[in-house]
């Protein structure tokens, strides 16, 4: 499924998820954590592959396309356990 949010939304989610949950995503989702990252706009390409996030130039850091929304919705869940 794929989704469009702005990059600062998508940094936000990413800098509110608690402690180690790139590694929590990474391995429940069989990814290196590098890649994880790579999903919320790192650039390690070396140790992470890319996941289908394109970034168009715009207001908020611009527009981020998701091919896929499997990371943000583990993400989000994650944020939502954390409220608990």
């Amino acid at each position: 499924m794929t989704k469009t949010i702005t990059f600062n939304d998508l940094r936000k989610v990413k800098d509110s998820l608690p402690s180690g949950s790139m590694t929590k995503i990474a391995q429940e989702l069989g990814l290196e954590k590098e890649t994880v990252r790579n999903y919320f706009g790192g650039h390690n390409y070396k140790d992470g592959r890319s996941v289908g996030v394109h970034i168009e130039p715009g207001p908020d850091g611009g527009l981020v396309m998701l091919d896929d929304t499997l990371i943000l919705d583990l993400a989000k869940r994650i944020l939502e356990e954390s409220k608990v």
